[in-house]
């Protein structure tokens, strides 16, 4: 899935990484996992290259994309206005390329009906692809950005509405678009998700400003629920009601089933006793609700881990806690959540069949040099691939965490 850049999670708690000379770090958490750095490409408009340079990331937009599946890795490239394919090498299998703002590739050739070619190439008015996700007929779809002429308001959300996702089949021959009501609908608020089941439904996780919308379709393209969250109706424990506030910081679909999880941060109002005055919010605990789609019942609870950032000054040690971040969602109800660390990102993987008795606490490394951008892709097998760019060329790597969840599975 296309899922956040990761380096903007580090704004909120930058004061805590520098303050006092504080070192953070992770509380009760195992080896880091091995990388494997897979293949680099080029910053550029050739077929082979992504144009990541001159980043106008507007409004949190994702600059790009990555989905691996079976091995093989789509990237969506906003700045060059294309999408590439290629197997775990390196090799660009194809392209979908917009031809008015990209030169005609060198080694892919056009498809045309009754030849055999390996390695094509198709045209399509790509503006900003971003998030994409690929179903099991090797379908893909992607998120891309409509013209500014194109944009209207909604009157009652008050959200702008400006993105579609595109559907391409196997060969990579545009099908159609979808849009909040399905095929040829009208256009989609902020995306903020987009996912596919095993079964090829696709569901898409837009952001309101007066909360967040879900849609689910098939694989047909037809609307089959559309669950809506107002910011005053996200969900609280009811033991904790009178003494928190909620915030929903993030929602992703399952792939293996028809079902969401909403992960929600619950602060404490603090109070400076001296002067009777507000002194700031300090977070209580974080929760992930599991809908279930069909219904919009809320079928459990799990309490999620928090990251523990300490520092020592004087002998005296100081503890904070904030919350990790939404990763993704593997199959057999396993939840990835990440935090930024100095060195890369802290991981705490959930069981959430059996959430009291499994985490897994873990991390991965990222290099400092590496933050130009990032997009991570989590497989329904568990596999964690990422997409992360340097000022010179733009690497595609994996951790195999699918490896933690098949140990704990023995």
């Amino acid at each position: 899935m296309n899922f956040l850049p990761f380096l903007k999670l580090l704004k909120p708690f930058a004061f805590l990484l520098v303050l006092l000379s504080a070192v953070a770090c992770r509380q009760e958490a195992d080896e880091s996992i091995v990388r494997e750095d897979l293949f680099s490409l080029g910053i550029g408009r050739l077929e082979d290259e992504i144009a990541f340079y001159n980043q106008g990331d507007d409004r949190g937009r994702s600059g790009g994309g990555i989905c691996m599946r079976d091995g093989i890795f789509y990237i969506s490239d906003g700045g060059g206005q294309k999408i590439i394919r290629c197997n775990s090498y390196g090799d660009v299998l194809s392209m979908i390329y917009n031809d008015e703002t990209n030169p005609a590739p060198l080694t892919l050739k056009p498809k045309e009906n009754g030849k055999a070619v390996t390695r094509w190439a198709f045209t399509y008015p790509l503006q900003k692809p971003g998030r994409i996700t690929v179903d099991s007929r090797k379908h893909l779809y992607a998120e891309d950005r409509l013209p500014d002429e194109r944009h209207t308001i909604d009157e009652e959300s008050g959200a702008v509405l400006d993105s579609v996702v595109l559907h391409f089949d196997e060969e990579g021959r545009f099908m159609e678009y979808l849009g909040q009501e399905g095929l040829g609908g009208s256009p989609f608020p902020h995306i903020k998700g987009l996912f596919t089941s095993q079964d090829d439904d696709i569901a898409v996780v837009c952001h309101l400003p007066t909360g967040w919308n879900v849609y689910w379709f098939d694989a047909e393209g037809v609307l089959l629920y559309l669950i809506k969250i107002k910011n005053d109706s996200v969900p609280v424990p009811a033991d904790r009601r009178e003494l928190v506030f909620a915030s929903l910081d993030g929602i992703i679909a399952v792939p293996d089933a028809r079902k969401l999880y909403m992960k929600v941060d619950y602060y404490r109002v603090m109070f400076d006793e001296s002067t009777k005055t507000r002194a700031g919010n300090e977070i209580d605990s974080s929760v992930i609700w599991m809908m279930n789609v069909e219904d919009g019942s809320y079928e459990k609870t799990i309490e999620a881990p928090l990251y523990e950032i300490t520092w020592t000054q004087v002998n005296r040690k100081t503890v904070v806690r904030v919350p990790y971040s939404l990763l993704g969602a593997a199959g057999n109800e396993n939840l990835f959540l990440s935090f930024p660390e100095e060195t890369g990102y802290a991981l705490a993987i959930l069981d959430t069949q059996n959430s009291s008795e499994r985490q897994i606490q873990t991390s991965i490394k990222v290099n400092p040099d590496e933050l130009q951008f990032n997009a991570f892709d989590l497989s329904t097998e568990g596999i964690l691939s990422a997409m992360l760019v340097s000022e010179w060329t733009v690497k595609f790597v994996w951790w195999r965490t699918d490896n933690l969840l098949a140990d704990g599975d023995s």
